[in-house]
């Protein structure tokens, strides 16, 4: 089957992409790039040499996937939203061998123009409000908004908003189900699960 590519996308030689990902017009895929089947690529798309990415991907136009990150399966990146894999860029200082590495957790959602600062993991079926800047290490399932990004809540893996607080009070357990699939979740303290106990 393989993958598709408009005419005007540019893959470079040794680059890895999976049956049904398609790339749209002017992105570039550089050769050591390793992206899984069933994704997409927006217009406008950039991924580096040191990056991989899952399968069932969307990357929406103008996102830049830079060396150092791996994104896991079926994460939306939104438009125009920011990776970085430096953490104090200077122009006349030369630090490719100081990139930080940034992991994306299955499931995640990126909002339209946020940025995701290097070195951080965002958490599986986290979710990242648009135009926010996250700084550190997100949870599963946190609802992250504001500049810095903060937790102002829970998402379930079908991405609707769980009736809990940003953390339980004293610790105590706090149950809550996802609005459109019922599957039901347990907060305690800052740490969210599905009660099946998986994410």
């Amino acid at each position: 089957m393989g993958y598709w590519k408009h005419d005007s996308a540019l893959v470079d030689d040794g680059a890895q992409i999976g049956d049904g990902t398609k790339v749209w017009h002017f992105s570039h895929v550089c050769g050591g790039a390793r992206i899984g089947a069933n994704g997409s690529l927006g217009q406008n798309v950039f991924v580096g040499n040191d990056v991989v990415i899952g399968s069932g991907v969307k990357i929406q136009n103008n996102v830049s996937v830079y060396d150092a990150v791996t994104i896991e399966d079926d994460v939306f990146c939104g438009p125009s939203m920011v990776f970085t894999n430096v953490y104090n860029p200077r122009a006349a200082v030369a630090r490719k061998a100081e990139y930080r590495r940034t992991l994306i957790r299955r499931g995640a959602t990126l909002g339209a123009n946020c940025t995701v600062v290097c070195g951080v993991t965002v958490g599986a079926f986290a979710f990242i409000g648009a135009g926010a800047v996250v700084q550190r290490d997100v949870p599963d399932h946190a609802l992250m908004v504001g500049v810095p990004a903060r937790r102002i809540g829970w998402m379930s893996r079908h991405g609707e908003r769980l009736s809990l607080p940003p953390r339980s009070l004293g610790g105590e357990p706090m149950e809550a189900s996802c609005p459109a699939t019922g599957e039901r979740y347990r907060l305690v303290g800052d740490v969210l699960t599905r009660l099946d106990g998986s994410v």
